[in-house]
């Protein structure tokens, strides 16, 4: 049982509200860790893995009640599908009731997945599923420690299909140090032979904590060549975020639209909203009884935004699932996400949050036809200049 008195929100009262219409669940155990991968992912903690559905109940329970209803489900790891059939059986037991008015449920795999797994967790009502595919070439899913073949990628997806999918992802990797043009072009051949819907397309990045830490030479630096591989995919399927084509899914665009959301699991993140009143900081939850929490020192009135964090390290996290860190977010930081967020994606932003000066600027990007205006919402040409434009605007 978690410790009461190591709650950061006092009370010990829930804080969920019933504009949360995104859940997350975090699975954080792996069969292999790729040697560019930050995610918290753990590959020698199979033994926790009844301890951890015991700590995911504890959270639920905790942070919802039944009248709590999402619209999206995204079930992400590490590695989702290293997890048996029966952790999913008890997992949507326990979550249906808030589920009635889901309109799609997310899972990532494994390309190694088997087809019964898949057929079994179509029947759980998963109707989206991502396969972290990142290349059909057998020396550079070596390079990036990926523990699949390109047939059993290929086959997965088939099986997926099979398993009465409509709804397929494939992650892929570009602008490692073993790419070339025919090595990506022929990536983009099968995937666009495969019954996918939608392409995920990241960028190489070298990052702390991983195995590539300070290692830039596994990394290749070629615009030209990244620019092509995107306008690549964008003939087959039609880009709406920065890294993303083809049918959008709805989940991470709420994310991009600024919903609130819940994040279960060791390491999730959620996205929660509060008014200020006389001091004290007020979140609604679905009883409709204000929860009251002091300021602990925020002196910014303006923080309306949080999101808290879960404990990363599975273990605490097991001892402790209900113990967070919040992070108070000011209408200026919510502004800033808005802009970024909006133009590296289709959402864009309305143009009502800035103020004159800023419009000015957008006005200028306009003559520039670097951004462009459509019912009120500004709209970026092309999402990978949303870190310069947003600088730009937000000076």
């Amino acid at each position: 049982m978690y410790n009461k008195n190591q709650q950061i929100i006092k009370n010990n009262s829930q804080f969920s509200i019933l504009n949360s219409q995104l859940l997350y669940i975090h699975i954080p155990f792996c069969d292999s860790k790729c040697n560019y991968c930050a995610f918290n992912s753990y590959t020698n903690i199979s033994h926790l893995k009844k301890d951890y559905f015991e700590a995911i109940k504890q959270q639920f329970l905790y942070e919802t009640s039944k009248k709590m209803q999402f619209k999206t489900l995204f079930i992400g790891g590490g590695t989702p599908s290293t997890m048996s059939m029966d952790f999913y059986e008890k997992l949507f037991n326990l979550i249906s009731p808030n589920l009635q008015k889901c309109e799609e449920i997310t899972i990532e795999c494994n390309p190694n997945t088997s087809y019964e797994w898949l057929k079994e967790i179509k029947s759980l009502g998963v109707n989206r599923i991502s396969f972290g595919v990142q290349s059909f070439h057998k020396e550079k899913l070596k390079f990036l420690n990926r523990n699949h073949s390109p047939s059993q990628a290929i086959k997965a997806i088939q099986n997926a299909k099979k398993a009465g999918f409509e709804n397929i992802n494939l992650d892929l990797i570009y602008s490692t140090a073993v790419d070339s043009k025919k090595l990506l072009e022929n990536d983009l051949k099968t995937a666009f032979s495969l019954p996918i819907t939608h392409i995920s397309a990241y960028s190489l990045t070298i990052e702390e904590n991983t195995k590539w830490e300070g290692d830039y030479s596994k990394r290749k630096y070629d615009e030209d060549l990244e620019i092509w591989f995107i306008e690549k995919i964008k003939e087959k399927f039609p880009q709406y975020e920065i890294s993303n084509f083809g049918k959008p899914c709805i989940h991470n665009l709420g994310y991009w639209e600024g919903k609130e959301y819940t994040g279960l699991g060791s390491g999730a993140v959620g996205f929660k909203k509060w008014r200020m009143e006389n001091g004290e900081l007020i979140i609604e939850n679905e009883r409709n009884k204000p929860d009251r929490l002091k300021s602990n020192g925020v002196k910014n009135k303006q923080c309306r935004y949080f999101r808290y964090y879960t404990q990363q390290n599975v273990y605490e996290y097991i001892k402790n699932p209900s113990k967070y860190k919040l992070e108070y977010l000011s209408d200026e930081d919510i502004k800033k996400e808005k802009v970024f967020l909006g133009l590296r994606s289709i959402v864009g932003f309305d143009e009502s949050i800035l103020n004159d000066e800023e419009r000015k600027r957008v006005d200028i990007l306009i003559n520039e036809n670097k951004l462009f205006k459509k019912e009120n919402k500004i709209h970026s040409s092309d999402f990978l200049l949303a870190d310069a434009l947003t600088e730009y605007i937000l000076d």
